[in-house]
């Protein structure tokens, strides 16, 4: 029996602790699991904090604090969803140190949500960048990772190579966040700064294919990708809807422009999920499998 078949690694209904190995990319009926649905939910929280950051400092006039922070916010929480979905695509076993990672993974993602408010006060009084906050939050949820791929690469020879290259990538940019993080840097020269650190993480899982490959699932990916995108649709309507709160019940009522709004939001909204799902991805990226970095990285702009 394959290495990378669902018996070997061992999805059976305990959850003992079983070597992390490949699973098979040509899994028949893969589809997201249970605990991938939960993470997902800390990371709903994370973007509904950042949205209702935004959306109060683009209600103060300040355009500038609120897009800036919105991006930093977001970006730092897609690029760890990204990382771990391919992973979990390649070697979720199920077993009990999976689940606890994906939970130190999500506590991670609540202290980044958490440390947005400091982070974008800062940005507003144009002092010192405070992000120190979400900076530890972020490293929590790299260094699970970092220890779900020393265990790849302690039990899955034929991918150890990959594996340590994706160790080193992560924790170069955790060591460079954290150094950022306390430099006391003003927020344009930290997203100089941090602009390389950033460029590791997300395309670390890159340059680790050029080794042997993760056996990724391309129909799972493009599922669970799908749902990234309805995470961040649904986020455009709770913006519609604040947006509307405050121009129906504090404004003038339901006014012709109110209508306006409600439609043009929920339109676009809707417009985008159509456009985007009516490409069969999962066929796309199994047919075309080395250009799935940058298929995934273009979610890291849409998000």
């Amino acid at each position: 029996m394959s290495p990378t078949t669902p018996a070997a690694t061992g999805r059976q209904r305990t959850h003992r602790l079983r070597p992390l190995l490949g699973r098979d990319p040509n899994e028949q009926h893969r589809t997201a699991t249970p605990l991938e649905l939960l993470y997902d939910l800390s990371f709903v929280v994370a973007f509904g904090t950042a949205a209702e950051h935004l959306a109060h400092y683009l209600t103060a006039g300040q355009a500038g604090t609120a897009v800036t922070g919105f991006l930093i916010a977001v970006t730092a929480v897609v690029v760890a969803w990204t990382d771990y979905s391919w992973f979990a695509s390649a070697f979720d076993n199920d077993d009990w140190a999976f689940r606890v990672a994906t939970m130190v993974q999500m506590v991670g993602v609540v202290m980044v949500a958490l440390g947005t408010e400091e982070m974008f006060a800062s940005i507003e009084a144009d002092g010192v960048l405070d992000v120190h906050v979400m900076v530890f939050g972020y490293v929590v949820m790299r260094s699970s990772t970092v220890l779900l791929w020393w265990r790849v690469a302690r039990r899955d020879p034929a991918r150890t190579a990959a594996a340590g290259s994706r160790i080193w990538t992560i924790g170069i940019a955790q060591v460079g966040w954290v150094v950022l993080a306390f430099s006391g840097l003003r927020l344009t020269p930290f997203l100089i700064a941090g602009a390389g650190f950033l460029a590791l993480d997300v395309f670390g899982p890159w340059i680790s294919q050029r080794h042997k490959p993760t056996p990724w699932h391309a129909r799972h990916i493009a599922e669970r990708h799908g749902l990234l995108v309805i995470i961040t649709l649904g986020e455009g309507i709770l913006g519609t809807v604040a947006a509307l709160n405050v121009l129906v019940h504090t404004e003038h009522g339901w006014t012709f422009d109110a209508v306006l709004l409600a439609v043009a939001g929920i339109g676009l909204t809707f417009g985008t999920w159509w456009m985007y799902f009516t490409v069969p991805w999962g066929e796309v990226l199994n047919r075309h499998r080395e250009r799935s970095a940058f298929w995934s990285i273009g979610h890291i702009v849409l998000g």
